[in-house]
């Protein structure tokens, strides 16, 4: 691995275990204060049952009773799946900067800080990357040197995805089409373990064509018994808002390669209307099928991902 390499290794290692310490113990008091290797997770108060372990910080913060699990239930096998299709390196000026990261690089923090969750809840955990294919699977694991492995994976992604910007590959796609990650969600839903938490970060950035081989494929996970959490990524004020001010630009497909040149004001109430019309389908698809369904903005950190992932990691 090369010096530069070992850097971003670090550098990445560095700063999963500092979020989680950060929400752990943050100075404003995290609804996880006290978090150890003897806290589980959080469940949904059932009343009538005793109210001396109900979190009441994280009752002010979300207006529903939660209790804390001190005694670990089970041993969990998390499946992390990272979608790293060309529309994911959106915006490309983003891809090595975790203060304004562009989809690929926020999912892939976003993976690091949850590998670090799990081994510290002793749980296993695997990392896949999709496009059209599986392009990498490891197993569940829980040891320390699989946390390492795996932390060295998701920083050659990061290393890929930079060569890709910098080569010019993200706006010169290799081939003329729009990914499907679908046959790649088929395959996982046979290989995986049973009853595994399988935890998606795409942008579903695909064609209208595939929406629905896209919702077969979750239908097919839920089928074979796997927990879902989607997060959806996006970069929200210029993805679902359009926000480039007012004069003309060239968009370009960073899958397809196809242009259009644009005035943004024109079109933006009504591509934003779509965008969201596209979300809310997802998201009526994903309740439908029991998925759990969040909405991530890049741009406003990663405690969007970290207590949507305890919360249903408390279901399992």
């Amino acid at each position: 691995m090369e010096q530069s390499q070992i850097s971003r290794y670090k550098t990445l290692d560095f700063f999963a275990r500092q979020v989680v310490e950060g929400f752990i113990t943050g100075r404003h008091r995290s609804p996880l204060h006290g978090f150890s290797v003897e806290f589980s997770d959080y469940r949904q108060y059932n009343p009538g049952e005793s109210t001396h372990n109900i979190d009441w910080r994280l009752y002010g913060r979300t207006d529903r009773l939660y209790v804390k699990q001190f005694e670990e239930e089970t041993n969990l096998r998390c499946q992390l799946v990272v979608d790293h299709s060309g529309s994911m390196l959106f915006p490309l000026e983003g891809h090595d900067d975790t203060e304004h990261p562009n989809k690929l690089t926020f999912s892939v923090y976003a993976a690091a800080v949850l590998i670090e969750l799990l081994h510290r809840q002793r749980d296993a955990f695997g990392l896949t990357l999709v496009a059209d294919g599986i392009d990498l699977q490891t197993p569940c694991r829980s040891n320390t040197a699989h946390q390492q492995h795996l932390l060295a994976l998701l920083d050659e992604e990061l290393a890929n995805g930079k060569r890709m910007v910098e080569n010019g590959k993200g706006t010169t796609p290799t081939s003329p089409h729009t990914t499907s990650i679908a046959p790649s969600l088929h395959l996982l839903a046979e290989q995986l373990h049973r009853r595994s938490l399988v935890v998606l970060f795409t942008d579903a950035f695909i064609a209208d064509s595939q929406r629905d081989d896209l919702f077969d494929a979750l239908r097919h996970l839920r089928h074979n018994k796997h927990e879902v959490i989607i997060f959806h990524t996006f970069d929200k004020a210029r993805e679902l808002e359009l926000d480039y001010g007012s004069r003309p630009l060239r968009f370009v497909d960073l899958e397809s390669g196809r242009t259009q040149r644009l005035q943004p004001t024109e079109v933006a109430e009504a591509y934003s209307k779509l965008m969201v019309g596209q979300q809310a389908e997802l998201q009526r698809h994903a309740l439908q099928y029991h998925i759990d369904y969040v909405p991530v903005d890049v741009a406003q950190g990663f405690h969007q991902v970290i207590l949507p992932f305890l919360l249903k990691r408390s279901r399992q």
